[in-house]
């Protein structure tokens, strides 16, 4: 029998140490120490279908992908779930995980192979009921309530040596557990070898795996980071509890890009694809109101035209900059610039800026449309209704170019906007829209407020 080797182990961060602590050494958690007693297990090993090295240039290797019949999910993964890829799947309680792996699995199932979705949260009735409910129920779609890793990965073996096996969906990875490892299911041993088999599953089977996994408090992936490090794609799905609005990103992917965005709606229906989610998040938008200022950013492929709304009030003690989904050190450099090279008394005043839709601001390309909100509010002067405003902002007020112009124009005039406020571009070039060219940041107010 193998030796037992005794380790303290952070059940939040999953860093060892040499004996108890209070306070986690590495991640800062309380109470989260705990001894664990590892055997070492022969069984754990990662294979493949092949070891001996090839070369680079070969022109058979290509990457195998699925379509998962959700279009929005394929566009974030790549194209689809590549053949014996594994993927995380994350995200808060109550968001739609589990209504969009079902989704995503009747989609699956309909390519005529078997779907193993392993459940360990829920009984087979209630993953029945919701799947019928979604209009996701197929007969080749296989429940199954059970959180002994080793009882799922005899069944989805059985299938895939029969060669009728598509995919296999673990929901969650924090609830099965494996008699390869010691401790209750959730805990570091048992999340690091319960994912290094299905991880060797996976790759030996040529069949990729989708896993579910909790959220911290914080909205981190709960468990070890080896985790994240032995899959290969980590995906997160968020929204919040007063839009029905859903974004799908990739923090990690090995096939692909990490910069696309898929958009749902939460509906009774289960998880409906947003094919035009600009027009989605403008639906709203107020006319002819001051603060209120139109960017169009990119989310890796996808164009997207957001509201960047903007409200001062005079400060009362120290001003305060509050900010929603604009980051603040960009926000203050902004201000500074305003008050320095447009003589906008701003710095005294209360901000307030918001990205309507619960969307994120990351690109320098909307500089313009964040001062041009806090100075339309400040001078409470509405912009036209038809502007989209494009450009960075620099320290002595010059407004720099914009990578990819052409795809945020093009989505620009097709939702009905006539003028872009920008740089002048570099060649000379026909344009969708007709084209308000600015020099500084004095300009463009001028030529939008004055």
């Amino acid at each position: 029998m193998a030796k037992s080797n005794p380790r303290w182990v952070c059940n939040e961060c999953g860093a060892s140490s040499s004996g108890w602590f209070g306070k986690c050494p590495s991640c800062g958690a309380w109470n989260s120490i705990e001894q664990q007693d590892e055997t070492p297990v022969d069984r754990v090993v990662l294979s493949t279908a092949g070891t001996a090295p090839v070369p680079a240039d070969r022109t058979d290797m290509v990457v195998h992908r699925l379509a998962s019949g959700v279009g929005e999910v394929d566009r974030v993964l790549g194209g689809g779930l590549v053949r014996g890829s594994v993927a995380l799947f994350s995200g808060a309680p109550g968001i739609g995980k589990s209504t969009l792996l079902l989704q995503v699995g009747a989609g699956l199932a309909r390519g005529g192979k078997a779907v193993l979705y392993a459940s360990g949260e829920e009984s087979t009735a209630q993953v029945a009921g919701r799947a019928q409910r979604l209009g996701a129920a197929h007969p080749r779609l296989l429940l199954m309530a059970e959180t002994r890793m080793e009882a799922v990965l005899d069944a989805a073996r059985e299938l895939a040596l029969a060669g009728e096996l598509e995919a296999v969906v673990i929901d969650s990875v924090q609830t099965v557990y494996s008699a390869a490892a010691e401790g209750l299911p959730g805990n570091v041993a048992q999340i690091r070898t319960c994912a290094a088999q299905l991880v060797s599953f996976a790759k030996l089977h040529e069949v990729p795996v989708v896993l579910v996994g909790h959220v911290t408090k914080d909205g981190q992936l709960a468990g070890p980071r080896v985790l994240e490090h032995l899959v290969d794609v980590v995906l997160s799905f968020d929204g919040d509890d007063e839009r029905a609005l859903r974004l799908l990103r990739a923090s990690k992917n090995r096939f692909g890009s990490t910069t696309e965005l898929g958009v749902f709606e939460m509906t009774a229906e289960g998880l409906r694809e947003i094919d035009n989610p600009s027009e989605a998040f403008l639906a709203q938008r107020p006319q002819r109101v001051a603060g209120s200022c139109i960017t169009a950013t990119l989310e890796g492929s996808r164009p997207l035209l957001l509201e960047v709304q903007a409200l001062l009030a005079p400060a009362h003690g120290g001003a305060r900059r509050n900010c929603v989904g604009v980051d603040p050190p960009r926000l203050a450099m902004l201000l500074a610039v305003l008050e320095r090279h447009a003589e906008l008394p701003v710095l005294d005043q209360d901000v307030f800026v918001n990205v309507a839709g619960g969307m994120r601001l990351h690109e320098p390309a909307a500089d313009l449309a964040i001062a041009l909100a806090v100075a339309s509010s400040h001078l409470r002067r509405p912009l036209a209704s038809d502007l989209v405003v494009l450009g960075e902002v620099g320290l002595t007020g010059e407004i720099r170019h914009v990578q990819r112009v052409e795809p945020r124009l093009a989505e620009a005039r097709r939702l009905g906007f006539r003028t872009v406020l920008t740089t002048p571009p570099r060649e000379r070039r026909a344009l969708p829209l007709e084209l308000v060219a600015v020099a500084n940041i004095r300009d463009a107010i001028d030529a939008v407020l004055a």
